[in-house]
């Protein structure tokens, strides 16, 4: 998952008394392709439009970096054929659906299974038999794995893959949760569903697609036995919710967004959660 929103409590917000059509209709005349003016939101104007985000989406954009937020929303601006950032704010405040087709263009989920798979290999070569062997050395007979940012389930399900396809004989010792955490509702119930197209596949061995993938409509769906390892749970990241002691915790791809506060203070509760020999694992960049 590239850009993950955070959900807040809505506050009170001043309507403009314009209908929607109007307004779509003003801005449309003004628009001016060759004018760049979207590319720059001013910051009063940002903060316009973070507002309502925040109160009529639930969405929350401050804790994120500035720059890469603003440049979807120009994307989203000049798709709409806007003529600046300000009649834009218009807009999604008049147009009910605006502010749904925004969080879209500020939520990209990149995801598929066994995305950089060097991570993978050395989670089943290395990191699962020292986590299983410290579980069964301590007497303790349960394994806590949290997957952070986990888009439409890809990464959880790769996870729940390879301890079901390696260390089926370790889980029979010691019981293995799995809980991934998203921000967005609507794909969370993609990754419940557990259906995806191929392109989602390109990285999967082929042993596993065989195994654990019937292929239906041209589409794979994941069998039963994995999708009930993995419980999905709707999240705010930057949120001061305590976490659980864990045994491995991934959190890839979604630092690299936040502010440098955010990310300290959010790495520091992965330590903090962390138990003694635990594991967390970033994103390449």
């Amino acid at each position: 998952m590239e850009v993950v929103p955070i959900f807040s409590s809505a506050r009170n917000l001043v309507t403009i008394p314009e209908s929607p059509q109007r307004a779509m209709q003003r801005v449309k005349r003004n628009f001016n392709p060759l004018r760049d003016d979207t590319a720059d939101i001013p910051d009063q104007v940002y903060e316009r439009i973070c507002r309502i985000l925040k109160t009529l989406g639930g969405f929350q954009l401050h804790g994120y970096k500035n720059a890469c937020i603003k440049r979807r929303i120009s994307a989203r601006i000049r798709s709409v054929g806007c003529a600046s950032a300000r009649d834009y704010a218009d807009i999604l405040l008049q147009n009910r659906s605006e502010p749904a087709e925004l969080i879209k263009m500020l939520t990209i989920h990149v995801s598929k299974f066994f995305r950089n798979q060097n991570t993978f290999n050395k989670l089943r070569d290395e990191i699962f038999p020292t986590l299983f062997s410290g579980c069964m050395q301590e007497g303790r007979g349960r394994l806590d794995i949290q997957s952070f940012g986990c888009s439409s389930g890809e990464e959880p399900y790769s996870l729940a893959l390879i301890l079901r396809s390696s260390f089926d004989h370790e889980m029979s010792q010691v019981k293995v949760s799995i809980r991934a955490v998203d921000i967005d509702e609507e794909v969370l119930r993609v990754a419940a569903e557990a259906v995806y197209d191929p392109d989602r596949m390109d990285e999967a061995p082929s042993v596993i697609k065989k195994r654990y993938f019937t292929l239906q409509d041209g589409k794979y769906h994941l069998v039963p036995e994995i999708r009930d390892m993995v419980s999905f749970h709707c999240q705010d990241l930057l949120r001061s919710v305590p976490l659980e002691g864990c045994d491995l915790i991934l959190c890839r791809n979604v630092l690299i967004y936040l502010e440098r506060s955010h990310q300290e203070a959010l790495l520091k509760r992965f330590a903090d959660s962390l138990r003694g020999g635990g594991i967390l694992v970033l994103g390449k960049t």
